[in-house]
């Protein structure tokens, strides 16, 4: 079970046996498995809040932890032709740092794992619109399949006429799984704001509570140890917090270094040192048969 070390930081017990057996050269990493996640944003009173959904404890990878709707790419996205709205593929393969194919996956994944985990849906009818209400029974069967992967999006998309709208997408950081986590994952993350008309479920069988919250709020639930976040969630919140509204977060998306954080484990003076680049807070010192400090 995972359990919380600094504030509401996410840290398996497993982490530092299997940093000193990476340390040691007596583990291989995994490669990661390229991912999408998307924070929805909607504009209230206090500013913009984000959707966010707490993960089941029994969930094998960060159970209990508070994260944005995402999932894995999926490989039958990347070819199959898709009505396309906003920037070119050839500017989201260099926005994105892989080639076009690659690009037309994760934007798929980033749209589809919004849908499944959140019922909203970043495509319409044509390329200056958005489809409205998804609630209705036929919406659902649709959804169901995306999730039981018997349908790709790409073709769910097709079936049902619909453009992807991906120029409602702002990519706003990246991150991958340190080498020494079992599950690894190289996660493109998205800014989006919810659609006029649209509304949010909990859809995901992977969440027990959804809830819609600023990031300043969400990060002192973080702070006072109350949100069980991983250290990006935790650091695209802090980011967010600079925005008054969900249209600038979107405006400053384009801007964003999309340079990828891997989090480090070296061994200094008799203790493994754990830090992720460009970011102190999550610097953790693990003795070599200790608990981190």
């Amino acid at each position: 079970m995972a359990n919380a070390q600094a504030g509401g930081q996410w840290y398996p017990p497993e982490w530092p046996g299997r940093i000193r057996a990476l340390a040691s050269g007596e583990l291989t990493p995994v490669t990661p498995k390229r991912a999408a996640t998307v924070m929805l944003l909607k504009d209230t009173g206090a500013g913009p809040a984000v959707h966010m959904l707490r993960r089941r404890t029994s969930m094998a990878f960060a159970g209990g932890a508070y994260a944005y709707p995402g999932g894995g790419v999926d490989p039958r996205d990347d070819d199959r032709h898709v009505r396309w709205a906003g920037p070119s593929l050839d500017w989201w393969a260099s926005r994105l740092g892989v080639d076009r194919a690659g690009a037309q996956a994760i934007v798929c994944a980033a749209v589809r794992e919004t849908y499944e985990e959140a019922g909203v849906l970043l495509a319409g009818p044509a390329p200056d619109a958005v489809v409205g209400d998804t609630t209705g029974a036929d919406w659902e069967a649709d959804r169901a399949a995306l999730v039981a992967r018997e349908l790709s999006f790409a073709e769910f998309l097709d079936r049902r006429g619909l453009v992807m709208r991906s120029d409602l997408l702002g990519a706003w950081t990246r991150w991958i799984t340190p080498e020494f986590e079992q599950r690894r994952y190289d996660t493109w993350f998205f800014v989006a704001a919810l659609p006029e008309g649209q509304r949010t479920r909990n859809a995901s069988t992977e969440a027990d509570r959804t809830v819609w919250i600023t990031p300043r709020e969400a990060a002192g639930g973080y702070d006072r140890g109350e949100l069980l976040m991983m250290p990006p969630t935790i650091a695209t919140l802090r980011q967010l917090t600079a925005y008054g509204t969900a249209a600038e977060a979107l405006g400053a998306a384009p801007t964003r270094d999309l340079t990828p954080v891997l989090a480090s484990a070296r061994l200094v003076d008799g203790e493994i040192v754990l830090s992720w680049p460009g970011h102190d807070e999550f610097t953790k010192h693990i003795p070599t048969g200790g608990a981190p400090a």
